[in-house]
């Protein structure tokens, strides 16, 4: 091999897995990330349970971020003996351990004693970097590595990696992307293209579409809450606990802070009015809320905006309406008052593709009513209930969606929402590999469907033709 060089652990066949390792010389190497692979096609539980590769000679993991396609993989990391540092963004150090533990105790060991043990270890190789410094992580005779993390605007703390390397007299440095962010997150700084990179390993989740505009997000979130007042029914939002879920916090508080200043009341054919005020926004998932507590408590990361808000004596992430849902006994009363009463409601549970949590008790209970309503704001896997739901709306006859190993009519209303992508699309992804000073020698294309992977080749050529650069793009192969 020469040095310095890539082998890809995950994320060349599709868009999980992430796990790049850098080699910097002989038994010299990083890992960027280490995720698990999820999917329907996996088995639940083992997304964490097998490495896949050596890791003599690795001298540090750097975590773009913390979600479980990026970072499941850690578990069977430590249990390989690995005992580096793992270096990660100020945000995402408070973040890491809250998802691992929720993953250890889901797919590894529930036991109280494990899991403790399991975290002590986790915190003890977590070292926090700010954003915008250098790091040294490699210094030997023959090679030097320093890192720096710029923000990615995927979610809070997110981040690329620039990593600059000293091998003899030659300088290189490589750029992983991670996931990069749309740049429309309410509470995220934006992120600004690296100054240089000799080599990009760059995403590919969207790089065969275009988002639609973002703008009016809000006003249609307005008008499903709209739709539930009128029809006396529950608006269920399947979300993942770490990014979505914050994000819709934000717009729910935002659209209930103008309807109490217009003092407006919710539609209701059926009778009196429903007082917007009086709307319960339900938090049901105890990762969701452990996480949103720690955006709380990273709020000197947020935007500008959400900070003035803040200081403006609005919490975007903790208003009066909202209501936590812990214990599962209290989930399951909330479950069945929803089903029985005429009493709207907005449920924001996990998992976001409906394929377990406590999203799946409300789907039981209310699919099969027209007054009630689900609203999907991300990507549904294919063969996950998640898409089986998505894809009824507007199909011909009876629907149904097989939810813990039984059959449900579908009559309730569908709505996909846009706008709350957490993935940069197509002219994101070239804006960010076109936004350097001079041309990267080549680009690698990771984390992506192999039709994602073929347009955004392409399209970054037609970009680079005209730049009259001279890169090479490259698509691995597993």
């Amino acid at each position: 091999m020469d040095y310095p060089g890539l082998t890809h652990h995950g994320a060349v066949r599709g868009v999980t897995g992430s796990c790049h390792q850098l080699h910097l010389g002989p038994g010299v190497s990083l890992l960027v990330d280490c995720g698990a692979e999820q999917g329907a096609d996996v088995m639940p539980g083992a997304q964490g349970s097998a490495l896949g590769f050596d890791i003599t000679g690795v001298q540090a993991l750097i975590v773009t971020h913390v979600h479980l396609d990026h970072v499941g993989r850690i578990p069977a990391l430590l249990a390989k003996g690995y005992r580096g540092p793992i270096y990660c963004s100020e945000p995402s150090a408070k973040l890491l351990p809250l998802v691992l533990e929720d993953a250890f105790k889901l797919g590894i060991d529930s036991t109280p004693a494990q899991v403790a043990r399991y975290i002590t270890l986790v915190h003890s190789l977590i070292v926090p970097l700010p954003f915008g410094h250098w790091h040294a992580v490699v210094q030997h005779p023959q090679v030097a590595c320093a890192i720096r993390l710029q923000r990615a605007g995927h979610l809070l703390g997110s981040a690329y990696v620039e990593c600059d390397i000293q091998h003899g007299p030659n300088n290189t440095r490589y750029v992983f992307s991670g996931d990069l962010g749309p740049g429309n997150d309410p509470l995220l700084r934006p992120l600004q293209p690296p100054e240089r990179a000799d080599v990009l390993v760059l995403e590919s989740t969207y790089g065969d579409r275009l988002h639609p505009p973002t703008g009016d997000r809000i006003q249609r979130l307005e008008a499903a809450i709209d739709r539930a007042l009128a029809d006396h029914g529950t608006l269920l939002i399947p979300a993942f606990s770490l990014g979505r879920t914050q994000a819709l916090l934000h717009d729910l508080e935002d659209v209930l802070h103008r309807k109490a200043l217009l003092g407006k009341t919710g539609p209701s054919p059926q009778g009196e009015p429903v007082d917007w005020s009086q709307l319960p926004i339900i938090l049901d998932s105890p990762l969701a809320q452990r996480i949103t507590q720690a955006y709380r408590d990273l709020h000197p990361y947020w935007n500008e905006q959400a900070r003035a808000r803040l200081a403006g004596g609005r919490d975007p992430l903790a208003f009066g309406q909202l209501i936590s849902v812990d214990t599962h006994a209290r989930h399951q009363q909330v479950v069945n008052y929803l089903k029985s009463t005429g009493r709207p409601a907005i449920v924001i549970a996990g998992n976001g593709m409906c394929s377990g949590g406590r999203i799946v008790n409300y789907l039981k209970g209310m699919l099969g009513d027209p007054r009630h309503e689900v609203m999907f704001v991300g990507h549904q896997a294919k063969g996950t209930p998640g898409a089986v739901i998505q894809g009824s709306c507007g199909a011909p006859g009876v629907v149904q969606v097989e939810l813990e190993g039984r059959g449900y009519a579908i009559a309730a209303k569908v709505l996909n929402a846009s706008g709350y992508s957490g993935h940069a699309d197509q002219a994101g992804l070239v804006a960010f590999a076109t936004g350097m000073m001079q041309a990267p020698h080549a680009v690698v294309l990771v984390h992506g469907e192999r039709t994602a992977k073929v347009a955004l080749s392409k399209a970054l050529a037609r970009c680079y033709r005209r730049l009259q650069w001279p890169t090479k793009i490259s698509i691995p192969e597993d």
